[in-house]
């Protein structure tokens, strides 16, 4: 699938968090598994962030941004927010999973994205009342990725836990 906790995105968006005094927990999924695998992981760290924090949000980019809206559904995070998200996660659809969440939700897409399949989780988190943001830009947010970093990191402010003292 070709991404990593070192993708530039995910790491404007874990400097963004930082900056603003919220831990940050990013991690790679072990092999391909259609998904499973990789949801039970996201599933696997939220457990392990709850234990530490009070308040722990979901994040996630393109694929990853797929797996997050699965995790929350059977992890409820206390908010979620994804960028340039995937609709299916192998057989999974996850923007029909979007409308058992409770918890405040995200999704920041780049208008001219025609790598992910974004459209239908945009439509979901419209529907939803969530927060919607459209930028000019393509699925790798070229010459965007501070102002992508500063939108998700702005959105989970006050609504996830700060780093520990």
């Amino acid at each position: 699938m070709g991404g990593s906790r070192s993708d530039p995105r995910v790491r404007a968006i874990s400097d963004a968090l930082v900056d603003r005094g919220i831990a940050c927990l990013r991690f790679d999924y072990g092999p391909w598994d259609e998904g499973r695998g990789e949801v039970a992981d996201a599933v696997a760290a939220l457990r392990w962030a709850r234990e530490r924090y009070d308040a722990v949000g979901l994040a996630g980019y393109s694929f990853g941004g797929g797996v997050a809206l699965l995790a929350a559904v059977e992890s409820s995070p206390d908010a979620l927010a994804v960028l340039a998200p995937v609709s299916t996660v192998g057989d999974r659809d996850a923007a029909t999973a979007l409308a058992s969440l409770s918890c405040p939700l995200a999704v920041v897409y780049g208008e001219r994205d025609d790598t992910a399949d974004w459209r239908a989780v945009v439509d979901a988190v419209r529907d939803r009342g969530g927060t919607v943001e459209a930028l000019d830009a393509d699925h790798f947010f070229v010459g965007r990725r501070e102002q992508v970093g500063e939108s998700i990191a702005a959105f989970l402010d006050g609504r996830v836990g700060p780093a520990p003292d």
